[in-house]
């Protein structure tokens, strides 16, 4: 049966172009009680449909993808602007079979055969169960064909409903139960994903209607449609995969969230990182980290970061979109967004590097300094409470404490340069645009607003003044 499946899955995706994916995407989603489309709301910082497009990008080429949209378009186009040109809006949201409706012409006239139909608040779906979903639907020759779960508790989903010898009957939903004798105590449910020969759908669209306890158009119609006009309806049941599970709510979606991240660690555990405290390490899924990498709860690494070999991480440090080098190590408390950090360079604690900075190998960071859109060459330190924005500072250059550059004046940003093996005293503004040659010592207390040449010393300061100490009432 399974080489069986894996030829006709072969098959189909050998013209995967015939193949298209439609995302159902348009719903508010009122029990997440928030004004964001429910699509978006996130999960390890990327929006629950970002993990849809996934599962179907595994099978299906981008141009193949389509969602249905409608409460808050806009804020979903803008997320996902690649996506956006095959966007079909749904003015009123009249049921998923009204979304399908709405997407049917465009389907029709890209000349796409076979369409999966997914929700776009199922995160944990995964590619493999839609490739086993399509292969039943061509091994079966099925007009439809859709995947079924055995759940304890089935409230809140449409029960699927079979004949004495086992064949689909009828799905029905969970609040018109009412309605049909015995269905309540039926635990085989509808996971809402199916898959349809865009053919024979025409009909069956137009004849659906709106006569339910929520006077929508359901999907779940079209196999009641599809039964008696003699099509085939199969259903593919995949027990209790806690994949298929929807989001409609904030304890649902932190449910998911915790599934995902608990894979998301077994996956580095297994690679041969180590990950001190995991029930307190988030990381997300496009975080790559090499074996041998060192992690420690709490932690949140996430976007397309990369953690290479021997890095360590300490606890309590935040990091998106972050390069760590090997055998860096960033300590505790830490912030860190779209930076990279070279081989064994130390961070922290309490530093904070931001967007566009760059730290070659063997640099420092220390407690309290953040770097802003700057880059310290190798062997350069800023080790405590500092600040540089859009500065270059050359290799082996120490930064003393207190100091920072002056990058903005009101109007404008300018770049302070400090040269390799250059000494910044403590408490020093350097006031850019300023120049600091290599080699050269800049004594504590100072205001730079003079390019210095190399090898000299620069002091500005007024002239210490001892005067007699007063006594109250003189």
């Amino acid at each position: 049966m399974v080489n069986n499946l894996n030829r006709q899955l072969d098959a189909i995706m050998a013209q995967r172009g015939h193949v298209a994916g439609l995302v159902l995407a348009a719903g508010k989603g009122t029990r997440m009680k928030s004004d964001k489309p429910k699509v978006l709301h996130r999960l390890l910082d990327e929006p629950m449909l970002w993990y849809v497009y996934q599962a179907l990008s595994r099978l299906l080429p981008e141009a193949n993808i389509f969602s249905v949209v409608g409460f808050g378009s806009q804020e979903v186009a803008k997320a996902f602007p690649h996506q956006a040109e095959r966007f079909v809006f749904q003015e009123q949201q009249l049921g998923t079979g009204h979304a399908l409706q709405c997407a049917y012409p465009r389907l029709v006239e890209n000349g796409f055969s076979k369409l999966l139909v997914v929700n776009g608040d199922a995160p944990l779906l995964t590619g493999q169960a839609l490739e086993r979903l399509l292969a039943a639907s061509q091994e079966q020759a099925a007009d439809i064909a859709f995947i079924s779960l055995e759940l304890a508790d089935p409230t809140g989903y449409g029960r699927v409903v079979r004949t004495e010898s086992g064949d689909v009957q009828a799905i029905v939903e969970d609040k018109d139960l009412a309605s049909r004798p015995g269905a309540q105590a039926i635990q085989e449910v509808n996971a809402g994903i199916y898959c349809f020969d865009v053919a024979a759908l025409v009909d069956r669209l137009e004849g659906l209607s709106n006569q339910n306890a929520q006077g929508e158009y359901y999907i779940t119609e079209l196999i009641d449609l599809a039964l008696a006009s003699g099509g085939r309806v199969v259903a593919v049941n995949e027990g209790e995969d806690e994949q298929f599970l929807g989001v409609n709510s904030p304890r649902e979606l932190i449910g998911c969230e915790e599934l995902l991240k608990q894979r998301r660690v077994d996956q580095l555990l297994d690679s041969g990182v180590t990950v001190h405290a995991p029930d307190l390490v988030r990381i997300g899924p496009e975080v790559s980290v090499e074996p041998g990498a060192e992690l420690s709860g709490p932690l949140e690494i996430f976007g397309r970061s990369r953690i290479e070999a021997g890095a360590r991480v300490d606890s309590n440090v935040w990091m998106r979109d972050a390069g760590i080098g090997p055998s860096a190590w960033i300590r505790q408390f830490s912030h860190l967004e779209s930076v990279q950090v070279g081989q064994g360079c130390q961070v922290g604690p309490y530093a904070r590097l931001r967007p566009e900075t760059v730290l070659e190998d063997g640099a420092k960071v220390g407690n309290f300094v953040e770097v802003k859109k700057s880059r310290l060459a190798a062997g350069a330190k800023a080790n405590h409470l500092a600040y540089l924005g859009d500065t270059q500072v050359g290799e082996q250059a120490n930064i003393g404490a207190g100091t920072i550059t002056c990058n903005y004046d009101g109007k404008n940003k300018h770049v302070t340069t400090i040269g390799s093996k250059s000494f910044i005293g403590s408490n020093t503004a350097l006031v850019a645009p300023v120049e600091i040659g290599e080699e050269s010592l800049v004594g504590a207390g100072s205001v730079i607003t003079r390019d210095v040449p190399g090898k000299s010393l620069a002091v500005a300061r007024s002239k210490q003044k001892n005067l007699p100490l007063k006594k109250v009432g003189d």
